[in-house]
This record gives structure tokens, C-alpha cells and sequence, in this order.
């Protein structure tokens, strides 16, 4: 037996459903977001959409005065007014609606630098499922998928001029018939339904067209950026890019094209329906004005009114809104997603951690990604005792690179702990405890700034970055406020060995400035065995009083370390030193002869000494 809903409750969920449609957030969040700017576009909206209905009435009595024979300033005014309106609400409009765009375009940017900024952790940024609404929310403005905002803005308004126009005209065939405007409106509206205008966005951003786009996307970014040039060129594929690009470009256009024909029913069949309507309208009302039932003013009144009823028929305003609604529906669902996944813990029972190296303890760590299938790291144990400094080693997808991820907690471990002298690292506080840890990634950061600016981004005087940049091996690259890039006069273009060279001075200038740890995950792998082991033994001895951890695959500077783990599997399977290790006889025994049988070491006079390890 079926139960009935409360007519309130029936009336809040079809509240609910209009709310959450894309046309309804995009409307709701424009006001919210630019009220002053939406409010001035929706009233020149309206009054835009009286116009029409305003134009027919004010010509049906300009009309009828002059066959009466009476004054005409009243009308000739109000048909001057309505004239004068239409013609210099349209550009107004536009401007209007080309601000409210940038403005909201903005306001948007700014949520989801909010989004992606705001959570503690990375998870959210290395999710795959979120990509797709990632991307529409960051490119929405590079006409890629739809017009921009701006233009959008005006795509959308001339919409609702012409439906709400075309209604307003409509209505005033009350006056004439009450059948009239509803014959007209069933007409011009059976339109948008037989043709499926508002199918056209779904159209245009299948699976294939995204395919399509990212394609084109990325031919382009190819033959475009510096870093690809030099392969094209050698490789000779700048033929192949450009057939590449041109091939997926064409097949973005047919699919868009494909998409936005008129669809599932002929434009044969709206035709006869509205042109039915309208003769047997028109009909009726010729044979009142021939019978003397409508006087001249009646019948231009109402033909005029039919006239602008038309207005209705053949918009774009679904396809503009879907298209407008699109990276306002993402960034919606992406605020509470992102904050979710990128969510730490953090208790704050124990607000700054110990100034100066600290022990680290990783107790049974087990850690997978959001998106993993399997751990990355399972029951992990191991301890860095103060001051010391740790290799860590293993193959590719061993979970050497996670370590440091957890311990910069760019995310937390799905159980077990990290300790910091005793502490958990979850009840530091987290600004605080990543001011205490250094940290060069493998794919570390060039900042388009100054180099001044890249070694100490926060700000430092010209002597600690002189020093160390010293440190580093890198001074004299460059004078301290020359842009690193090209792009800017007097910018300054390094090679890959060079920015390592300047991002290890970076993390040797936060060791300068207090912090106790540091971090170094593959931070030299551009630079020869010689200078990789050289700077290896720099920067060991301008951290000496922090607790340093090196991941490297390079054991010529692996074997420099104070301690040495070998990961596998998620697991810490030997720990020692070089030789304690070499003596064991396990795996870092042989990953050691597999990958060199010669190397370079230093005595304590700087001399090369050269030693076979076979």
C-alpha cells in the first residue's frame, strides 16, 4: 500500500532536486558569490525581457492613435522609450555581463586554490578519480570545453532574454484569447524537447571528447614547451606532433560538431508544429479584425505579440548553462572531497616538537595510498637515532619515497606510528614540526623567482644564502636577483645539475635557520657519480647537527651515510653501516656489486682515490 507525503515534505524534496541541478547551482552561487553585479544583470535581464511585450503594446497604440486621429506624444514618448531600450539595453547588458563573469570567474579561482591549498596533506592532489573535475574546475576559462565565463555570461543572458521575452509576449495574447498564448507557448516551447537542445553538454563531453581534448591538450604542451624541443628536433617529430595534434584537433571538432546538431527529431517536424500554430493564430486574427471584433490597435498589438512569442523557440540557453554550471558543479563536489582526502590527524597535545636533531622511530608502520590496492609499506620498524644520518635503499616501488612523505606528513599512516623523540608526530604541531624538517625532493620545485628567493623562499639575508649556495657547490650561478627563467629580463636558464645544486642549497639554508631534519629523496640523480658523492659529503657537513635521511639509488654516496636501510616490500630488511652491511653478505651486498665495481671516494687531503669493489 502506498503511503502519502506530506504535501511540506513532497515540496522539500522537489526543493532538494531543484537545487541540486547544475542550472540552479550555477544561479545561486553567481549571486552569492558577485551579488552587486548579478543583481545589475538580472534587472537589465528583465527589463530586457518586458521589451518585446513593451515594443507590441506601445506600436498597437501609436497605431490606433493615429487612426483615431488623437494625440500622439503619448505614445510617440512611450514608443521612443521602449525604442531607445532596446537598443541600448543589449550592449549594456553585455558589459554588464562580461564583468559579472570575470568577477565570478575569480571568485571560483579563488575556491579552488582554497580547495587544493587547504587540506595538510597531498592526498587529495594524487587522486585519479578527481581529475576529471579538477581539470574542469582549473581550465574552465581556457575555452577549451565552452566559451569563457565572460562570454558565457552573455550566451546565458541572451537565453533568458529570448524565453522570458518570448513568455511576457506571449501573455499579452490573454487580452485576445486565453487559448492564444497557450497554443503559441506549447508551439515554440515543444521546440526545445523535439530538437533536445539541452542534450548538447552531455554530447560534448563524452568519454571520447575528453579523450579527444586531453590529446590535442597534450600535443600542444609538446611542441609549445622549451623542455620538449630538443627531442622533437633530434627525434624529427615535429611532422608526427603536428600530424598528431591537427588529427586529434579535427576529431575534437566532429565530435563537438556531432554534438551540437539538432537532435533525435527533424527541425522538419518543429517547423510544421510552430508554423500550424501560428497560421491557425494568425488566421483567427485576421478574421476578427475583417469582422470588426478587433479594431487596428488590437490586431497590430497582438500580431506583434505573437511575433515576439517566436523568441522562445531554437535558444542555446541549456547548452550555455550546462556549460557555465560545469565547473561550478565540480569545484562543489571537490571542496568536501578534497578536504576529506587530504585531511590529517592531529591531536595537539604536545604543541612544538624539541628544537635540534631528533630521534625518529617509525613503530609498525602500515600505509596505503587512498586509491592503492595493496600497502605500500606493511609493519614498517625502524629508528634514526639523533644526529645521525640514513640511507635508505631498495628497488623502485619498495615505499622508499612514502618514508618521506610520512615524515613531512603529507599524509598519515594508516596505522602504527611515527615518533619524534617519544612523541607521535600526529600530536605535533604540524606547522611547527615541518619548520624543523629540510626537505629536496626528486622533483623539487624551480620557483620563476629570483635566486635569492629559491634558496630562501620565507626571506633570509644575502649571507646565508651566499653560504649556502657556498655549501651547495652553486655559488656564482647566478647574482641573487636574477630571475630563474628565461622568460624575464636578465632571467637566468640553469641545467638540471645546477637547480639540484640550488635546491640543496635551499634545504641547507633551513637547516642554518633551525631545522633538525633532513630530507633527501634522490636529490642529485642529474648529476655524475663524482659530483653526486662530492655534494653528498657538502651538505653532510653543513647538517651535521641535524638528523639527516638519504634515498638514493647511488651507492658511491649511499655508503657515506652513518646507518644504511635496505626496504623491501614495505618492510626494513637489514640495517648497518657500508661495511657492516658488505659483510652480512645480503641484499645490500648485492644491489652494491650489481650496480658498480668502481668508485670514488676522497682522503683527507681532497684527493681522488679510486678502489675496486669487486
Amino acid at each position: 500500500m502506498a503511503v502519502a507525503l506530506p504535501r511540506t515534505r513532497l515540496a522539500g524534496l522537489r526543493w532538494s532536486r531543484l537545487r541540486e541541478r547544475p542550472a540552479t547551482q550555477f544561479f545561486l552561487t553567481l549571486t552569492r558569490s558577485v551579488p552587486g553585479l548579478a543583481s545589475a544583470w538580472w534587472l537589465l535581464l528583465l527589463l530586457r525581457a518586458l521589451l518585446p511585450a513593451g515594443l507590441a503594446i506601445a506600436t498597437g497604440l501609436l497605431v490606433g492613435r493615429v487612426e483615431s486621429g488623437g494625440d500622439l506624444t503619448m505614445p510617440l514618448a512611450a514608443f521612443a522609450v521602449v525604442f531607445v531600450l532596446s537598443q541600448v539595453g543589449p550592449p549594456v547588458h553585455q558589459v554588464v555581463g562580461a564583468l559579472t563573469g570575470h568577477h565570478f570567474s575569480s571568485v571560483l579561482n579563488d575556491r579552488l586554490m582554497a580547495a587544493t591549498l587547504g587540506p595538510d596533506g597531498i592526498g587529495h592532489l594524487e587522486r585519479g578519480d578527481l581529475t576529471n573535475d579538477l581539470t574542469t574546475a582549473r581550465d574552465f576559462d581556457l575555452g577549451w570545453s565552452a566559451p569563457p565565463m565572460f562570454l558565457n555570461m552573455d550566451f546565458i543572458g541572451q537565453g533568458l532574454v529570448m524565453l522570458l521575452g518570448g513568455i511576457a509576449s506571449a501573455l499579452v495574447l490573454f487580452g485576445f484569447a486565453w487559448w492564444a498564448p497557450v497554443l503559441l507557448l506549447a508551439a515554440w516551447g515543444s521546440t526545445h524537447w523535439l530538437l533536445r537542445e539541452s542534450g548538447v553538454w552531455r554530447d560534448r563531453n563524452t568519454d571520447a571528447v575528453k579523450a579527444a581534448r586531453r590529446h590535442t591538450s597534450y600535443a600542444y604542451d609538446l611542441a609549445t614547451e622549451p623542455a620538449a624541443a630538443k627531442e622533437v628536433r633530434l627525434f624529427g617529430l615535429a611532422p608526427w606532433l603536428l600530424e598528431r595534434f591537427t588529427s586529434h584537433r579535427l576529431r575534437l571538432h566532429e565530435l563537438q560538431y556531432d554534438a551540437t546538431r539538432l537532435r533525435e527529431r527533424s527541425v522538419g517536424g518543429a517547423l510544421l508544429i510552430v508554423l500550424t500554430a501560428n497560421a491557425l493564430l494568425f488566421w483567427v486574427l485576421a478574421q476578427r479584425g475583417y469582422d470588426g471584433q478587433l479594431d487596428l490597435q488590437a490586431v497590430v498589438t497582438y500580431a506583434g505579440a505573437a511575433f515576439g512569442a517566436s523568441s522562445i523557440a531554437f535558444g542555446g540557453l541549456s547548452w550555455a548553462l550546462d556549460g557555465a554550471a560545469a565547473p561550478v558543479v565540480a569545484i562543489r563536489r571537490l571542496e568536501p572531497e578534497m578536504a576529506a582526502a587530504g585531511a590529517l590527524t592531529t591531536s595537539g597535545t604536545h604543541p612544538r616538537p624539541r628544537v635540534g636533531a631528533p630521534e625518529i622511530r617509525f613503530r609498525d608502520v602500515t600505509f596505503t595510498y587512498p586509491t592503492g590496492s595493496r600497502p605500500v609499506l606493511e609493519g614498517f620498524d625502524l629508528t634514526i637515532p639523533a644526529g645521525a644520518s640514513l640511507a635508505i635503499v631498495g628497488q623502485n616501488g619498495a615505499g622508499k619515497t612514502t618514508l618521506a612523505k610520512l615524515l613531512c606528513r603529507l599524509y598519515d599512516p594508516d596505522s602504527g606510528s611515527i615518533e619524534i623523540d617519544g612523541v607521535d608526530l600526529r600530536d605535533l604541531d604540524l606547522d611547527a614540526w615541518r619548520q624543523q624538517v629540510a626537505a629536496v625532493f626528486q622533483d623539487f620545485v624551480r620557483y620563476e623567482l629570483p635566486l635569492r628567493d629559491n634558496v630562501a623562499p620565507l626571506g633570509g639575508d644575502d649571507e646565508l644564502v651566499e653560504s649556502a649556495l657556498a655549501e651547495a657547490g652553486a655559488l656564482g650561478l647566478a647574482d641573487l636577483g636574477a630571475p630563474m627563467a628565461k622568460g624575464y629580463p636578465g632571467g637566468v636558464d640553469l641545467s638540471g645539475g645546477q637547480w639540484q645544486r640550488v635546491a640543496l642549497a635551499r634545504a641547507i639554508a633551513a637547516v642554518r635557520t633551525g631545522a633538525g631534519v633532513v630530507l633527501l629523496d634522490e636529490p642529485t640523480a642529474m648529476l655524475d657519480v663524482r659530483g653526486e658523492s662530492e655534494i653528498f659529503r657538502r651538505v653532510l657537513g653543513a647538517t651535521s647537527a641535524a638528523s639527516t635521511i638519504l634515498v638514493s639509488h647511488r651507492f658511491s654516496t649511499v655508503r657515506q651515510a652513518d646507518l644504511i636501510c635496505v626496504v623491501e616490500h614495505g618492510r626494513a630488511i637489514e640495517l648497518g653501516s657500508h661495511d657492516e652491511l658488505m659483510t652480512l653478505g645480503g641484499r645490500y651486498h648485492t644491489m652494491y656489486d650489481l650496480q658498480a665495481s668502481r668508485f670514488v671516494e676522497f682522503d683527507e687531503h681532497g684527493e681522488e682515490v679510486v678502489h675496486d669493489v669487486l
